[in-house]
């Protein structure tokens, strides 16, 4: 049977919207105010007459910002495709292949990805140093995938282990070798968990920080968030310059979920129900 929703559900919904939202909302009417207003009595009012896009000008002119977001979308980019291209034939073989040590192999995977990243920096500087890799696109690329990859490997096994048994084995009845039956009938199957492990790869990507901040010091490879703590003057710090930033990076995300959600949630869901 089935109950309409009461108006305090509602009521609960617009709270829990609301806080949801609030940080976002209240970094973008600090991104269009004078910086007069920042604070004092004026900094509670979201929005003013006296709004301007100075602070959006600035960062661009400012500061190498269109340099940031080029090395952030290329360093995210790469990590992405590389980083789901070989969790997807792992994942492949520990779901789909009998074979001894499926569950070492699982729980290696996620004992590595248990890792806090300041337990890892260290060694991974000094080799990245001692090869010449550091400032580059390669010297973050290679460390990002040491929490892309156990991330990528884990949902993706569960993805194919959704898709029916049948189907690989009417693949190799018809003379299909492994590898065809993964292009041919698996991996067009697994799509939709594909989609979401790249989309939530790229974000992790493209927001980390620790590895981005100690490896890349060169203004000519860090990324948008290195680039947006360093903002910071001598003597002051430019909020108005660090909210419009924050505007800038968070809002392509925000569109790209807002686009491709139904993707994101029915790749999600498709390995929780067992049918």
């Amino acid at each position: 049977m089935n109950k309409k929703a009461g108006p305090m559900f509602y009521v609960f919904l617009t709270v829990f919207v609301f806080l949801v939202m609030f940080p976002f909302l209240w970094v973008l009417a600090s991104s269009i105010k004078p910086v007069a207003e920042l604070f004092g009595d004026r900094a509670f009012i979201p929005f003013t007459d006296n709004m301007t896009l100075e602070n959006y000008e600035s960062v661009f002119v400012n500061y190498p910002f269109l340099k940031y977001l080029w090395n952030s979308l290329v360093v995210s980019t790469i990590t992405t495709v590389y980083a789901v291209l070989v969790a997807s034939f792992a994942a492949y073989a520990i779901a789909r292949l009998n074979f001894k040590g499926k569950t070492v192999i699982l729980g290696l995977v996620l004992s590595v990805s248990m890792f806090p990243q300041i337990a890892t920096i260290s060694p991974i500087y000094i080799v990245l140093k001692n090869l010449g890799l550091t400032n580059s696109y390669l010297g973050l690329i290679i460390p990002y995938t040491t929490f892309t990859l156990p991330l990528s490997i884990w949902l993706l096994v569960t993805f194919f282990r959704k898709i029916p048994f049948d189907l690989e084995e009417a693949a190799k009845m018809d003379g299909a070798s492994p590898m065809q039956t993964y292009w041919r009938v698996i991996l067009p199957l697994a799509i939709p968990g594909i989609f979401t492990t790249a989309i939530l790869v790229f974000i992790s990507a493209w927001n980390e920080f620790l590895f981005a901040l100690t490896i890349n010091t060169d203004d000519e490879f860090k990324t948008v968030p290195v680039g947006i703590a360093m903002f910071e003057g001598q003597f002051t710090i430019p909020w108005g310059e660090v909210t419009a930033a924050t505007v800038i990076v968070t809002v392509p995300l925000v569109i790209m979920v807002l686009l491709f959600q139904r993707r994101i949630v029915s790749g999600l869901t498709s390995g929780a129900v067992k049918e």
